[in-house]
């Protein structure tokens, strides 16, 4: 099963046998989550995280993304994934959350940046991709941190609950990680 050693304090794992871990860590946050992300409300059980756990595997199987748990110094503080990855292009999207208690302290961008090195070196994909809400300050951080390329708005690019968003959209080729410093 998929395990990735970021550094000594990080490392991102499936979570197919943790989903009380994983219910708990989406219910202490909920608030905080909710405020960028529709699912949250969809998951109001652990037996809500069943199907879609089931999804994330056999996506992984399917060498199409994953979704992972994040965890520091043992504790899940959050989740990582690669949404579809469309083989013809070699492109691909990672999408992220974090615990509130959490924040602060690089996760995130050092998943992200040791995240690439996988894409880009082992995968040999060209296009990486995060989208982000525009006015969420602290997600947007992360790719420009790394040095993504900002491409654009998406104009009411998502719902969410009540609203539409506005979407960034921020990109990252090969012969562009080539170029930048990795920690």
């Amino acid at each position: 099963m998929f395990s990735f050693k970021v550094d000594d304090d990080i490392y991102i794992e499936l979570l197919q046998q943790h989903k009380e871990e994983l219910f708990t860590l989406i219910d202490s946050n909920r608030e905080h989550l909710r405020k960028w992300l529709l699912w949250v409300d969809k998951r109001q059980t652990i037996q809500d995280l069943e199907p879609i756990i089931a999804m994330w595997i056999n996506n992984y199987a399917e060498n199409n993304g994953f979704d992972a748990g994040i965890r520091f110094r043992g504790e899940l503080v959050g989740m990582i994934g690669l949404h579809y990855i469309n083989w013809k292009n070699r492109s691909t999207s990672i999408g992220y959350f974090l615990s509130e208690t959490a924040q602060g302290h690089g996760i995130i961008t050092r998943s992200i940046s040791a995240l690439l090195m996988y894409l880009f070196v082992e995968l040999k994909l060209n296009r990486v991709e995060i989208q982000c809400a525009v006015h969420n300050i602290r997600s947007i951080a992360v790719p420009k941190r790394l040095g993504f390329t900002k491409e654009g708005i998406i104009r009411d690019g998502q719902w969410l609950y009540d609203h539409y968003e506005d979407l960034v959209i921020y990109s990252m080729l090969a012969k562009e990680w080539d170029t930048v410093e990795h920690t």
